[in-house]
């Protein structure tokens, strides 16, 4: 093969890739996942249920969904938990192989749990002293919820109907 042909099939495949993740990014509104705006989560049909019963929630007025599902650790580890979970949710939306409800997977669990910890430390110290909370999995990789919300379930989405 030629040099030229070689260049024309690299841009051609570049090309491709390029106009195909612009084509994928703005429909499915990759923008929208860049913000703090709860309103992003409902790009997809399975999250409507979740996103409106945190609008009737207690914590509706206190937390985006960012604030729970995303570590504060620091930023580089938000942003490698928020691309996983984009890569992920995209994966299983696309291959429509997620299970109804959708259910947390154990490391978001962890992250939820630190997140319940890290705003409600002033009442949960006493309680964690002890080691009484923690989210584990079980051998079928489900989610134990040995933490905050096995008691608390409804306080984050609110009473789904």
């Amino acid at each position: 093969m030629s040099v030229r042909l070689l260049a024309v099939l690299a841009s051609l495949l570049t090309g491709t890739f390029v106009g195909a993740s612009g084509f994928t990014f703005i429909s499915a509104k990759g923008a929208s996942y860049l913000t703090d705006d709860p309103a992003a989560c409902v790009n997809c049909h399975i999250m409507r249920d979740q996103y409106a019963a945190w609008q009737r929630s207690s914590h509706h007025a206190q937390a985006t969904c960012n604030d729970c599902h995303l570590p504060h650790d620091n930023v580089v580890h938000a942003l490698f938990v928020k691309a996983s979970n984009g890569y992920r949710h995209s994966k299983a939306f696309t291959l429509q192989n997620f299970a109804e409800p959708i259910r947390i997977v154990p490391s978001n669990s962890r992250v939820l749990e630190g997140n319940c910890l890290r705003c409600h430390r002033e009442m949960t110290d006493a309680i964690t002293a002890h080691g009484t909370l923690g989210v584990a999995s079980t051998p079928a990789g489900q989610v134990d919820l040995n933490g905050c919300v096995r008691c608390h379930g409804d306080v984050g989405h609110g009473p789904h109907r």
